[in-house]
């Protein structure tokens, strides 16, 4: 068990955010779900209160604690992509009912934004070359979704697109 947990806080819906993410990640799971004994600010008995799930190894807490404490950017998950099939898939499952936001960042429909990042990007950024690591940077600078192709081009002083 891990010493440190995320715990997420839901308006009501930590149970079905929980199966969306297990049900997107390998080796993921939900390990307990935990209905309120008792009537609670949040809701009554019964409700469930929270959700114990894993997703790719990393254990998290779903609470439905209520409206009062929303998701911001201040706080993201950085999904790392070996290719562009895995930056797709992240991208257009977790975006569904969210909102895209640039430069590969997303928030999925229950607000908590997500930075889907391919592998390729820190070694483009970070590449010797500077005049070539600045191309990478403006041409992730206009994207949504990032694009490996488009940024290898860039870089190459192809054009970001």
């Amino acid at each position: 068990m891990s010493k440190i947990t995320p715990c997420l806080w839901f308006d009501g819906e930590a149970e079905a955010a929980a199966r969306c993410y297990v049900s997107l990640f390998p080796d993921a799971r939900i390990e307990r779900v935990m209905r309120s004994p008792a009537e609670t600010p949040a809701g009554p008995a019964g409700q469930v209160l929270s959700v114990e799930f894993s997703l790719a190894g990393t254990r998290f807490v779903g609470l439905n604690g209520g409206p009062q404490f929303p998701f911001t950017e201040a706080v993201s998950f950085q999904i790392d992509c070996a290719d562009q099939d895995e930056v797709d898939h992240y991208w257009f499952a977790l975006a569904e009912g969210g909102s895209e936001g640039p430069c590969g960042w997303l928030k999925d429909r229950w607000g908590l934004s997500w930075q889907v990042v391919p592998r390729r990007l820190p070694e483009l950024l970070g590449d010797p070359d500077p005049a070539r690591a600045a191309r990478a940077m403006q041409a992730m600078l206009t994207m949504t979704r990032l694009d490996i192709a488009a940024l290898e081009r860039a870089a190459d002083g192809g054009g970001g697109s």
